[in-house]
């Protein structure tokens, strides 16, 4: 007999917007993806064109909204993947904006691997907070005013930082723990008596 799950997770509703364009490191995207949706959140993948994108392995996808449609009040929470991706998106006036906005608003925003060149360029890097992604763009971290933190991943404040595909686990473990955090945290403020 088949069991059918219908708790809600711990995500349950929550918006989360996720950056996508040509290039993106597949299972960043992917893997990180289908873990937020397992977690229940309602993920919306967001980029600079409506057209199929393909992966930095081939792997298909396309955006369901273009970062300059997206309100970033109705966004709870954001991730960067890397891969190539983030080289192009950090050129887009609206992608840096709705970033910068989600993170000057106190919600979580997840960075991995080359996801912090849009982060960068976004200026949500703060002088001297501890920073990682792949060792190809450290010195770009370093000169944006980061700590270099040589770790598999970890949240300072409204980030999540992580290294590299290999740590896409311990990545989407420190995401769902701040992202759950940031939900109920918001719904206590929300709720009455809370």
């Amino acid at each position: 007999m088949t069991e059918v799950i219908t708790e809600p997770g711990p995500l349950d509703g929550m918006q989360v917007a996720v950056l996508v364009d040509d290039g993106v490191e597949d299972l960043e995207y992917w893997v990180t993806v289908m873990r937020l949706q397992e977690a229940g959140a309602e993920v919306t993948s967001v980029g600079t064109t409506r057209d199929e994108v393909t992966g930095k392995h081939g792997l298909r996808a396309h955006a369901d909204a273009l970062a300059g449609d997206i309100d970033a009040t109705e966004v709870e929470a954001l991730v960067i993947p890397g891969g190539w991706a983030p080289d192009k998106l950090r050129r887009s006036q609206e992608v840096t904006d709705l970033v910068r906005a989600v993170h000057d608003a106190g919600k979580p925003v997840g960075i991995i691997c080359h996801g912090g060149l849009v982060a960068i360029s976004a200026g949500i890097v703060a002088a001297g907070s501890p920073v990682t992604g792949s060792l190809g763009i450290k010195d770009d971290l370093e000169n944006a005013g980061g700590r270099w933190v040589d770790e598999a991943a970890f949240s300072d404040g409204n980030l999540v930082w992580g290294r590299v595909v290999d740590d896409i686990p311990s990545f989407n473990r420190h995401l769902i723990a701040l992202f759950t955090d940031h939900k109920t945290q918001h719904m206590q403020r929300v709720s009455p008596g809370g």
